[in-house]
């Protein structure tokens, strides 16, 4: 099976969902999963989740999540060193399903550029399919993209004062 290039963004609540979504779909089916978070260093709930399931792996390339600062030194340094392992992901074909979470992010704040991203996709080994998240996705990618979804915001609690709730937003 080819492996497609699928972008989830936009300001809408359920990019990262979507794709863990995917994940265990994928497990479901078979196959080897890895997710690699940029800009996130914390431990959200769905790490623990995921680690009880089989045939996915995790690594984070971030100290903290930024989005409300902006990247420092060593946000810069683990998203590169990250960057650098993904390529090889890609290429050696190991895992069938490669998620880069929040990989948008990283290129909207050149941690590495879309230009890097789109090449090392380009490099993968054929069969992997690729899922890359985060708001602010670059028009390049969207075209290079196979499948393109767009989460648009409507309505939000947020917007009432209410902050992420363990469970449902982190």
């Amino acid at each position: 099976m080819k492996g497609m290039v699928q972008v989830y963004t936009g300001n809408g609540k359920g990019k990262t969902t979507s794709a863990l979504g995917l994940a265990i779909r994928a497990v479901g089916a078979g196959l080897k999963v890895f997710i690699g978070q940029f800009a996130k260093g914390r431990k959200y709930s769905e790490l623990k989740s995921l680690k009880k399931i089989g045939n996915i792996k995790v690594q984070q390339y971030g100290q903290k999540y930024f989005i409300k600062d902006s990247p420092n030194d060593n946000d810069i340094k683990s998203a590169k060193k990250g960057f650098n392992k993904i390529k090889q992901i890609l290429k050696n074909g190991d895992y069938d399903l490669v998620i880069l979470d929040e990989a948008n992010i990283a290129t909207f704040y050149e941690l590495f550029t879309v230009e890097e991203l789109i090449k090392a996709i380009q490099n993968r080994s054929k069969n992997v399919e690729v899922v890359i998240t985060g708001r602010m996705a670059d028009s390049k990618l969207i075209e290079f993209a196979d499948l393109v979804t767009e989460m648009k915001e409507i309505k939000h609690y947020y917007q009432k004062g209410i902050m992420a709730r363990t469970g449902i937003e982190k």
